[in-house]
């Protein structure tokens, strides 16, 4: 079984840069490359569940889209349940919604209010880490209800965009750093 690092540096290589999407400037960086080859998405997400596996987690909170892919999965190895969040509209019971600044414009995530019950450990999982104004909305969200959030889980860290700082009350733990 290779070490952490040696699996970190075969994760990254398998993450495609795509320059200008999507738009002009920004280097994105895709996981479908990572996600389609089965034993790099099994080492993300066990590299990602062994950071948990000895913490009281009752709740894996999932962000729309992609941090449904990891959450799910991560739900299933620490035996949690699985909460999404998800955009505006997508949710079809009574749901509490907070509005967030994106780089130009705003957005909305909602969350169903009967998801988190007061006290409950909760990690939420996303696959990227930029400015943090999603984890930020989603940890807002989670704390209306009364959970607690032990951490805030990225498989990638964009560490130039500085994320981490604007999430700087919670443990925030990312396994990728470009």
């Amino acid at each position: 079984m290779p070490d952490e690092a040696t699996v970190v540096r075969a994760l990254a290589e398998k993450i495609r840069d795509v320059p200008n999407f999507p738009k002009d400037g920004i280097l994105f960086k895709d996981i479908t490359t990572l996600l389609q080859d089965a034993q790099a998405f099994r080492q993300a997400v066990d590299l990602m569940a062994a950071t948990y596996r000895d913490k009281s987690v009752e709740l894996v909170v999932g962000v729309e889209s992609r941090g449904f892919i990891f959450g799910g999965a991560l739900a299933y190895l620490l035996k949690a349940g699985f909460v999404p969040v998800r955009k505006e509209g997508k949710l079809p019971h009574q749901k509490i919604s907070e509005a967030y600044a994106l780089e130009y414009g705003s957005a909305v995530l909602e969350i169903h209010k009967d998801a988190v019950k007061p006290g409950q450990p909760v990690v939420i999982v996303d696959d990227l880490l930029a400015t943090g104004g999603t984890a930020r909305t989603t940890a807002n969200l989670v704390e209306q209800l009364g959970g607690k959030v032990v951490a805030i889980s990225f498989l990638i860290e964009l560490k130039f965009l500085k994320g981490a700082e604007n999430l700087a009350e919670y443990n925030v733990v990312s396994h990728l750093q470009f």
